[in-house]
């Protein structure tokens, strides 16, 4: 929708336009993402689903994750407008106002925090609040600091797992640390390999997430390399530690060595193809080995 355009609409025309608007500024689809792997979590450490529990933590970690993305959004304006893959979000293009933005995060942070602490306890709750704020006001202004905004980052985008199994036993475990880890580590060659792929509208940022200085080179790729490998060990412990059995091993491994395979392209050619191929594998690979475990478990 062209700019301003939305304030020229009326009655249901108006109505529709402002709800995909506020739709979109809850970035739905990462949204759901973090309260799928909120659910995995909670599934994979309970012996008995309590299906209420289970949807409220979906909710809520839904709204928290939307209430994040806003507070990015709302910070990020100003920059979203010179990068090609933001511009047209709802802030830049004005179909949705800073106060409009501001009211939305803040009803879906106070509900988020409301039916987490109601149907979960106080550590899931204490944590949720925790990864928002360390996405939100941490992660996002370091974002054009340095590849220090990574390794922060990746924080927030690893808890969700793990507010899934405090969610389920209320205590943070070493298996809530192994899936934590897990996904801990995936967020590097995620990150490295979008920041890759988006470089150019990234430099008109002045957002600073790849290693190597912020190059494009064979150290940056060498990286992403490292931490995709640590990835197929890692991907074993679930089943080492008793959480889930061999046959989830197996897929994780299998994805595992796929994910790796990929990285030796871009060691070698260093173009945007390679690094574009990583960044899809990436998207694969978590939620296929997060059902792996889950069919596992149950």
């Amino acid at each position: 929708m062209i700019v301003g355009q939305i304030d020229q609409l009326t009655g249901i025309n108006f109505v529709l336009a402002k709800a995909k608007a506020y739709w979109e500024l809850l970035k739905f689809r990462l949204s759901f993402l973090v309260a799928f792997s909120c659910a995995f979590g909670f599934v994979l450490a309970s012996r008995e689903i309590n299906w209420l529990t289970f949807c409220m933590l979906f909710l809520g970690g839904f709204l928290l994750s939307g209430a994040s993305g806003i507070i990015n959004q709302i910070i990020e304006k100003d920059l979203d407008v010179l990068m090609g893959r933001t511009m047209n979000r709802p802030l830049p293009t004005h179909r949705v106002s800073v106060n409009e933005a501001i009211l939305v995060a803040a009803i879906c942070t106070v509900a988020s925090v409301n039916i987490l602490w109601k149907f979960t306890n106080p550590l899931t709750t204490g944590l949720s609040v925790l990864s928002m704020i360390l996405y939100g006001f941490v992660y996002t202004p370091l974002k054009r600091v340095g590849p220090v905004a990574v390794f922060v980052g990746a924080i927030p985008g690893a808890l969700p797992p793990l507010l899934g199994w405090t969610a389920a036993t209320g205590i943070i475990s070493h298996e809530a640390l192994i899936i934590f880890g897990i996904q801990f580590i995936w967020q590097f060659p995620h990150f490295w390999a979008i920041a890759w792929v988006a470089d150019e509208d990234y430099k008109k940022a002045g957002f600073k997430l790849l290693p190597s200085g912020g190059q494009k080179d064979l150290n940056t790729a060498v990286q992403i390399m490292i931490y995709t490998m640590f990835l197929i060990p890692m991907g074993l412990l679930p089943a080492t530690f008793g959480i889930t059995g061999i046959n989830s091993a197996i897929v994780a491994t299998l994805c595992g060595v796929a994910f790796f395979a990929l990285t030796f392209s871009l060691m070698k050619s260093g173009d945007r193809k390679s690094a574009l191929k990583i960044m899809f594998a990436s998207f694969l690979y978590l939620p296929i080995v997060q059902i792996a475990y889950v069919l596992d478990k149950i």
